[in-house]
């Protein structure tokens, strides 16, 4: 490694500052890539109008002088510069040490901003000397309040002239491929381009090594998974599954049945089973995964589902009760509600071996929990969950199979890079019998319309979910909260439809006894936050009403709509905001969960769209996996190929 004081001019208090941002060695210095470029050329001063930027040389005409600006702790520096044709007024702020260096007559290049008024350019950046007579580009790096801008390329171009070595990670025959020019040369080119063509070739070229890095080492994870991560061969009665299945009160779908037997191989294999399950809201993941723990029993192996909320635990228990039966599997609920002694029972049969099958939240990952012989994870909503939380899980058994689901249909070039080391089964038929959520996007000045629709389902016998971003205002927030939205539809509608609210704030019982009620059909309008976004299954709500949507990303939307049409009666979504909003009407149009995820991924960004970072995600320098999704595609092909041969 070459440390970064081998660069004349770098000492201890700068190379201190250098580390702040990561960078160590002259090796990190090169590959800290320009965040934009600014061609500097002469600007045509003839045709300038206010505010234009403007890049033009000249003569200093008058002496600089320093002026104090009233009621601002700054000052101004003021002076006339004549060029080939005009006398211009200068101003720049905040740098009075310019003054003692800029004389009259000297020659220099002003960057800044045109104004009409008193013909005046005010200056961001001055420099000595005339402008080039060719246009040149020059880049712009992200700097910080100790590095400046023209220190960072001070720097780098010292470091683009040494001698380090720079490993070119792209093997031989994929360079020879793709006719990709050196890598050295190609660093050159980000820093300072020549031409548009052989920057374009320099920066493809960077990014394809960057993809290629990422997933190579995606891909190793997954082989030395397969290799090392040895979990144990189950022994399923397949005829046993298949007769459960029979018994149900419903048909399973294709895309049902394809990752049954996926999940089913996995367990009988003797690798240990990492497979994320993803579908659509409504798509029926939850029976795939009730089936994968009724393997797991039939192979005298116990099973945990962990997942975001208590609402979704006590709910998925009550499914699982009513699913097993008829069968003597053990099933068992596990949250902060239960009362520590009924806990305390809970902790000893599941060390015991008595409980088959344990439903909860994070509380199966406290200290007491104890098992007996855990053979199958399941994990619902999984990105909810941190690394770690997974992680803890896991090292509650001995090599236990993993199976994830996430109803947040993730496109598949993110899934390439986050869930890499993961084998993904899709589940996209919905369940027959379904009809589509009619979806509207409303103004807030058609809430009349709105509550006409409302109070057509009421008079049906249909529930109502009306959803709010806030809780609480902020003092300047024009955000509805919770308060505020019960008080409206009590005025609105509370004489023929009893509401209530759940939230976050409630308590674990107050929140427990409102979704009763309300599944029980004793409340007929819901209003709460995205708490009830996942999982929560009440067949007789009709209509979804989403106050402030466009503060939404449209995949929350989807998963929103997602609680209404899970019956055969027609449902409806309604989206409302104060304008008009053209992002919240491809949701109209737009029904399925993957494409809807695609275009939100595209246009927000994946930490937007999921609203975390997952651990050991790819820091791209140059690579963007939304612009360039063809390309990480290839590198996927490429390597796939190498690693075959």
């Amino acid at each position: 490694m070459d440390n970064l004081e081998k660069l004349n001019g770098i000492g201890p208090k700068t190379k201190e500052q250098f580390q702040k941002i990561g960078i160590n060695t002259i090796e990190d210095l090169l590959y800290y890539y320009p965040r934009k470029y600014q061609v500097i050329k002469k600007s045509d001063i003839k045709n300038i109008t206010e505010n234009d930027k403007i890049i033009i040389d000249g003569k200093i005409d008058s002496q600089p002088i320093i002026i104090p600006i009233k009621h601002k702790a700054k000052k101004m520096i003021i002076f006339r510069l004549a060029t080939e044709n005009r006398l211009l007024n200068i101003s720049i702020f905040n740098q009075v040490y310019l003054c003692q260096k800029l004389k009259i007559g000297m020659n220099i290049t002003i960057i800044g901003k045109y104004s009409k008024q008193n013909n005046t350019v005010n200056a961001s950046e001055i420099r000595l000397g005339l402008l080039p007579p060719q246009p040149k580009i020059e880049a712009i790096y992200p700097a910080t309040s100790e590095l400046t801008q023209k220190t960072i390329t001070k720097f780098i171009n010292l470091a683009l002239k040494t001698d380090v070595q720079v490993i070119d990670y792209i093997p031989k025959q994929l360079i020879k491929k793709y006719k990709f020019p050196e890598k050295r040369w190609s660093i050159n080119e980000i820093h300072h381009p020549t031409t548009s063509i052989s920057y374009k070739k320099a920066l493809q070229r960077l990014k394809y090594e960057e993809l290629f890095n990422y997933l190579y080492r995606i891909q190793n994870i997954k082989q030395k998974r397969m290799q090392e991560e040895q979990g144990e061969a189950k022994k399923v009665n397949l005829e046993k599954v298949s007769k459960f299945i029979k018994t149900l009160p419903f048909t399973l779908t294709e895309d049902q049945i394809k990752t049954i037997d996926e999940i089913a191989k996995d367990i009988q294999s003797n690798i240990r089973m990492n497979r994320l399950v993803q579908g659509d809201v409504g798509s029926g993941k939850t029976i795939v995964a009730f089936i994968a723990s009724y393997m797991n029993y039939l192979s005298k192996y116990q099973s945990a589902l962990m997942v975001p909320t208590e609402i979704l635990a006590t709910q998925h228990y009550q499914n699982a009760i009513e699913l097993f039966k008829k069968t003597n599997m053990k099933i068992a609920l596990l949250t902060s509600n239960v009362p520590k002694k009924e806990k305390n029972k809970i902790y000893s049969k599941i060390e015991s071996g008595e409980i088959d099958f344990v439903i909860g939240t994070q509380s199966l990952i406290q200290e007491n929990v104890k098992f007996h012989k855990l053979g199958l994870i399941i994990t619902d909503e999984q990105h909810r969950f941190g690394v770690h939380q997974r992680e803890e899980l896991k090292n509650k058994g001995i090599s236990p199979d993993v199976l994830s689901m996430s109803a947040t249909p993730i496109p598949r070039t993110y899934a390439l890079t986050i869930y890499g080391d993961m084998d993904v089964s899709n589940i996209k038929t919905k369940p027959a019998g379904r009809k589509k959520v009619i979806t509207y996007s409303k103004t807030m000045n058609e809430i009349p319309e709105v509550l006409s629709l409302m109070k057509k389902e009421i008079d049906l016998g249909h529930q109502i979910y009306v959803i709010a971003p806030a809780i609480e205002n902020d003092e300047d927030s024009e955000l509805k909260t919770i308060k505020s939205l019960e008080e409206k539809m009590n005025l609105a509608l509370g004489k023929i439809a009893k509401n209530a609210a759940v939230h976050g704030k409630l308590s674990p019982e107050e929140k427990k006894k409102t979704m009763d009620d309300f599944e029980k059909n004793k409340i007929k309008i819901l209003i709460s936050t995205t708490v009830i976004e996942v999982g929560v299954n009440v067949p007789n709500a009709s209509t979804i009403v989403i106050f402030h949507a466009n503060y939404f990303g449209l995949s929350t939307l989807h998963q929103l709509r997602g609680r209404v049409g899970r019956g055969d009666i027609q449902s409806y979504c309604i989206l409302l905001s104060n304008e008009a909003q053209e992002r919240l009407k491809i949701l109209e149009k737009e029904h399925d969960g993957f494409k809807v995820s695609e275009y939100d991924f595209q246009t927000r960004g994946e930490g937007d769209l999921f609203g975390y970072r997952q651990s050991g995600e790819a820091n791209f320098k140059l690579a963007d996996i939304r612009k360039d999704f063809e390309l990480l595609l290839r590198v996927k092909e490429d390597i796939e190929k190498l690693t075959k041969n």
